[in-house]
């Protein structure tokens, strides 16, 4: 399969938010219960920097899946760790795909100098879990029961990756 991960743009968001809302209406890989607007998806966007990249996946030049790292709290003192996302277009699944994002965004924060990258997800999601663990993640927790989607109580799964010993902490 060839694709090509590049840094997203202004002009990408329109697409990332399509594929992003498929799930919110049918999926739990996100307790969003109301598509993201174009006008919030912009302003998810410009929180997103050098420090938090956000990158989609391009395969015969059209956006099929994005990724982001992002500031896992708003406070200085967590700066040393992001969280990732990863959204593939829903027919473009079991393509290595999610695996090829994963894998950049894990670079991107070494290279970024975080200590670690946080995987918020539900645990019903047996192709994310397995992604990460595949990629190193372990398991450092689970909230019981505090989603609910489709009618029905979810658990959140929270996985880690250490990336090294010692943060590289950069300048506020």
């Amino acid at each position: 399969m060839n694709f090509h991960i590049q840094p997203a743009t202004v002009q990408d968001l329109p697409v990332i938010n399509d594929i992003y809302n498929y799930y919110v209406t049918r999926s739990t890989c996100t307790y969003q219960t109301d598509p993201e607007t174009p006008e919030s998806r912009r302003e998810w966007f410009a929180r997103h920097d050098a420090a938090h990249p956000v990158i989609v996946v391009e395969q015969d030049g059209q956006v099929v899946a994005w990724g982001s790292l992002t500031q896992l709290h708003s406070r200085q003192g967590y700066r040393v760790t992001v969280e990732d996302s990863i959204y593939v277009r829903h027919d473009m699944h079991r393509r290595g795909i999610g695996q090829a994002i994963l894998l950049e965004l894990i670079q991107a924060a070494k290279t970024l100098g975080y200590h670690s990258i946080i995987a918020s997800i539900s645990a019903d999601q047996d192709a994310s879990v397995e992604l990460h663990r595949k990629n190193g993640f372990v398991q450092v927790g689970r909230l019981r029961e505090v989603g609910w989607k489709f009618d029905r109580l979810l658990d959140v799964m929270y996985m880690q990756l250490m990336l090294d010993a010692i943060p590289n902490i950069r300048p506020v």
